[in-house]
């Protein structure tokens, strides 16, 4: 499969034109904020940030990792309180009540250094009655995405658009309900993974975060 994508700043070039266009060029940046999810997330987002005209945040998810295997997500949680949990992916493993708050808590713990790090010290924008547009990489599973919607509104966001590069066929109908409006530069059948369409998908440092939240 050819990838579409030269690296996270072509997409979030083209994705950003795309959003612009769904809410009009006047309007885009009316009272809107983009929130780029952390950590590959971010450079798409500063993109989309400096082609629609509005400032740029950092809205932070966590997964949440089983005790004994880390690498199996049984949930997420992100800014405000907001979690999700895999009621089937905790039964799989079979964890108790208190296995599962060590588990969040451990997560909330860290959610909270990652934003003290990104942000260095300046206040998260406020959200109240805004335009949130949610920017990703790319969507696989959609809990991340969930989460991140879910905390938008929790934190007073108007408008929720979620926008990505790359998407799995159908992601709209499964994330129904969760934003007002979707955007997404293509959505093949043969999805597999985010980092297939990309010609360059490197990890993305904490550095480089930094730096596209700073400039």
């Amino acid at each position: 499969m050819v990838a579409i994508f030269e690296n996270r700043v072509d997409a979030g070039r083209r994705l950003g034109e795309a959003v612009r266009a769904l809410l009009g060029e006047v309007d885009a940046a009316d009272g809107a904020v983009v929130l780029g999810l952390p950590r590959g997330g971010v450079p798409v987002a500063r993109q989309v940030a400096d082609v629609v005209g509005a400032p740029l945040d950092v809205l932070a998810v966590r997964k949440l990792g089983g005790p004994r295997h880390p690498e199996f997500a049984i949930g997420a949680i992100g800014e405000g309180g907001v979690r999700l949990v895999d009621d089937d992916a905790v039964r799989h493993m079979r964890l108790g009540g208190g296995e599962l708050e060590r588990v969040e808590a451990a997560a909330r713990i860290e959610l909270a250094r990652l934003l003290a790090r990104y942000r260095g010290g300046r206040p998260a924008l406020d959200l109240a009655g805004r335009r949130a547009i949610i920017v990703d990489d790319g969507v696989a599973t959609g809990a991340s995405a969930t989460v991140a919607c879910r905390a938008a509104r929790l934190l007073g966001a108007g408008e929720v658009v979620l926008a990505v590069p790359i998407a799995p066929y159908g992601w709209e109908q499964k994330l129904a309900g969760e934003a007002d409006a979707f955007v997404a530069l293509a959505t093949p059948r043969d999805f597999w993974a985010v980092g297939r369409w990309y010609v360059d998908f490197d990890q993305t440092t904490a550095d480089e975060v930094i730096s596209a939240l700073d400039r």
